[in-house]
């Protein structure tokens, strides 16, 4: 795909970036390159392929999904100004 300047303009007008005559002509020829490079990209077959996370095959440690609440509220709230049932009391913020 080849792209011109009034596509390099847009862009940059889009994308907030300031740029001059001379850097829109250098930006013409640096975007063409990109997308001729992602045109080749299409052409790979990745028929069979699996998709991947990681280079190296790593089964990640798995734990019980239990519920525990670790019976330490009163420890938790012990240092607070004012607590109530195990829950902190904070003053009303909004109205």
């Amino acid at each position: 795909m080849q792209v011109d300047q009034a596509t390099v303009r847009r862009i940059a007008r889009l994308a907030r970036i300031k740029i001059s005559d001379d850097e829109a002509k250098g930006l013409e020829g640096e975007l063409s390159g990109i997308l001729k490079w992602v045109e080749q990209l299409g052409e790979v077959d990745t028929v069979g392929v699996e998709p991947m996370t990681r280079v190296v095959p790593i089964e990640l440690k798995q734990r019980k999904d239990i519920v525990c609440d670790g019976e330490i509220a009163d420890d938790v709230t012990r240092n607070a100004p004012v607590s109530e049932n195990h829950f902190f009391v904070v003053p009303k913020v909004v109205e």
